[in-house]
């Protein structure tokens, strides 16, 4: 030890080497309660996920590739199932069930043809012009190839089926039901959702009006429109009388009938379509919005510059939901017109339903998986073809 003498102070004071040395830090450790128990508590709390996926989803669906593949029989004392193949496909695309299931086709006429033959040359152009782009693979093209073949095949049957003496069958009146559905469903809600972003008297109550199909059930959706479209006693039979509708059925006529399910599928979901909209036009950025004003721009201008890009990608998600559940169609079609008249308005899942219903159990899984098939090519196609162009930076 130092001593540091001052004889002015007459003091003595500790030098630097009285100082007491910091202790050094201590990092914490982890401890475990056994070796390995991070990997062990990672599948304690997986698994179950994994297991309740598999119980609920994955197994259901080779239950359901099983059915498809066998025939259902009554027998003494119980039931059986018989394993057939491919027999319930071959009923559903080539048998008794092909006109059911892809419609009755009949020669194109002229304007057929026509129709045909730009689509053909269509489809052979986009596939030119992606052989030639050297950003799409072998792989991107083979998918393209398939998409076009499937996009052909679709063209013919819909040619087929609306040629003189052809009707559609259920595959290509759900496709019709799509089609038509989401179309009107995606232009009535974005021309609702902006008007409803205006400073305009009431928005506020009509914003909440618009929302009221979405908390009616589908049933109930149903036995309303089947009685608005009553001709002879519904409450709009004086509408009806005036436009001189008092002796149509919508349910006996064939494009009436559908037309009849395609308007309330409209009315049902167009709601749900405004929402999300509704939100997205709300979270824009007004500064461009703004600045758009001040220099002149006009509303028609704004939209299409500004506000239609800013939405396009909440736009392509809500198509590609409004498809999926869209071709799951069946509550309207079968309450209001119970799939008739004959199966005109019958959808796939109707289609399935009603085989499931007379014990039909192969031929319901084999519609069922046509229907899962389709379900997977358009969503495949939408979003790696459509979707992409939509919202790419013009």
């Amino acid at each position: 030890m130092q001593l540091d003498v001052h004889p002015a102070q007459g003091s003595v004071q500790a030098g630097p080497s009285l100082q007491a040395p910091a202790p050094a830090r201590v990092e914490p450790q982890a401890h475990t309660l056994w070796p390995g128990g991070d990997r062990v508590a990672h599948n304690v709390f997986l698994w179950p996920a994994l297991l309740v996926v598999l119980v609920l989803s994955i197994f259901p669906l080779l239950v359901s590739l099983y059915l498809s593949l066998s025939r259902f029989e009554l027998v003494p004392g119980g039931f059986e199932f018989n394993f057939v193949g491919w027999d319930n496909y071959q009923t559903l695309l080539f048998g008794s069930e092909r006109i059911h299931f892809l419609g009755l086709l009949k020669p194109p006429a002229l304007g057929g043809w026509l129709v045909f033959g730009g689509g053909v040359a269509a489809l052979a152009w986009w596939l030119a012009r992606a052989a030639r782009d050297p950003r799409v693979h072998a792989g991107g093209l083979g998918g393209r190839a398939l998409v076009a073949l499937l996009a052909a095949g679709s063209l013919w049957l819909l040619v087929g089926a609306f040629s003189p003496g052809g009707r559609p069958g259920t595959l290509l009146v759900t496709v019709i039901y799509v089609g038509a559905g989401v179309t009107l469903q995606y232009g009535l809600g974005l021309g609702l959702a902006v008007l409803t972003t205006q400073r305009l008297p009431g928005r506020r109550f009509f914003r909440v009006v618009f929302l009221l199909p979405m908390m009616i059930t589908p049933v109930g959706v149903g036995y309303m429109f089947r009685m608005l479209t009553d001709t002879g006693k519904g409450p709009f039979q004086p509408l009806w009388k005036l436009l001189g509708l008092t002796n149509f059925s919508w349910v006996t006529d064939p494009w009436g009938a559908r037309v009849a399910v395609i308007i309330g599928d409209v009315w049902q979901w167009t709601p749900f379509m405004f929402i999300v909209l509704l939100a997205a036009l709300e979270g824009q950025d007004v500064e461009p919005l703004e600045a758009a004003l001040v220099d002149g721009a006009s509303p028609w201008q704004i939209f299409r510059a500004l506000t239609w890009p800013a939405i396009i990608p909440v736009s392509s998600t809500l198509i590609l939901i409004r498809i999926i559940e869209g071709f799951k169609i069946v509550d309207l079609p079968n309450i209001l017109t119970n799939g008739g008249p004959g199966t005109a308005t019958e959808s796939l899942t109707l289609h399935a339903y009603i085989a499931w219903r007379t014990f039909d159990l192969g031929g319901s899984a084999a519609v069922a998986y046509g229907l899962l098939f389709v379900v997977t090519v358009v969503g495949v196609a939408y979003v790696n073809l459509v979707r992409p162009r939509l919202t790419e930076d013009p």
